[in-house]
């Protein structure tokens, strides 16, 4: 099954005004794996991320993605494969209705009506939108609007996802639900994220971008409990791990001193 093959040889981009984007990078992401793409701001995650699908071309270096070597000449093939979630679903949608847009990908690949119809109503499903197909996009919620750009993508059924900050601008419930709809997904996905709880949720492997160059490629809870790592990184811990240590609050501590200091006594005796 080498047609879900993200592979990475080696790759230097320099920004036409000279930046260095990506510096040396390598990594190779086999059938069904979801690997999350985690660093700082200007890590290089959306530059490596605009590689894969050929929106940029690298100074220098292999990417291979399934059977293709990526260039100008199997680009068509190699999206067909790969399908790109951009971060603001506003870069995806464009035409008058849901529908449409859903529609856009399938038409293009040349299917039958009947089978462009047949796929859009699955992809819309598969993300729990298929009331909104008649929908004007530029009306929907953020939650909406997200979901109906993976729809977009699956609609024309590639092998795999690659996304870029999924969960940014969702609110709490249209978060939980693209995390559970992304567990369900049996892609290869490689999603750029700063929101690591959903990585965790999401993916075993994480690949850590510092300043251009992978610091880190491992399994992802090993990776998010190495806080020198990550510090040296510029990243947190995931919520979840980090210790909550609530604010002291001065006012409920004069009303509640008596039993403070019998909690006090209470601890000694126990020591």
């Amino acid at each position: 099954m080498s047609h879900h093959i993200v592979k990475a040889d080696n790759l230097y981009y320099t920004y036409p005004d000279g930046t260095m984007g990506i510096n040396g990078i390598s990594f190779t992401i086999t059938h069904g794996e979801s690997v999350a793409l985690v660093g700082a701001n200007g890590a290089g995650k959306s530059t490596l991320l605009l590689h894969l699908n050929g929106c940029l071309t690298t100074t220098k270096g292999d990417i291979i993605i399934g059977d293709h070597h990526l260039n100008k000449k199997n680009i068509k093939a190699v999206r067909r494969s790969l399908g790109m979630v951009f971060q603001d679903p506003d870069d995806q949608l464009f035409m008058p209705t849901v529908f449409d847009d859903v529609a856009f990908g399938p038409m293009n690949l040349g299917l039958t009506e009947q089978e462009v119809e047949k796929r859009v109503a699955h992809a819309l499903e598969t993300v729990g939108a298929s009331h909104l197909r008649n929908r004007p996009p530029h009306k929907l919620s953020g939650g909406e609007k997200r979901a109906v750009a993976i729809a977009t993508i699956l609609a024309v059924s590639p092998d795999i996802l690659v996304m870029d900050e999924p969960t940014s601008n969702l609110d709490p419930l249209s978060r939980k639900r693209l995390i559970s709809l992304l567990q369900s997904f049996e892609h290869t996905k490689i999603i750029a994220t700063h929101d690591l709880d959903m990585a965790l949720d999401v993916c075993e492997r994480t690949i850590v971008l510092h300043q251009g160059t992978i610091t880190a490629d491992g399994p992802t809870l090993d990776i998010f409990t190495n806080e020198d790592l990550l510090f040296n990184s510029g990243l947190e811990k995931p919520l979840r791990m980090q210790e909550y240590k609530p604010m002291p609050i001065s006012i409920k501590k004069k009303v509640h001193d008596h039993d403070h200091d019998h909690d006090h006594d209470h601890h000694h005796h126990h020591h």
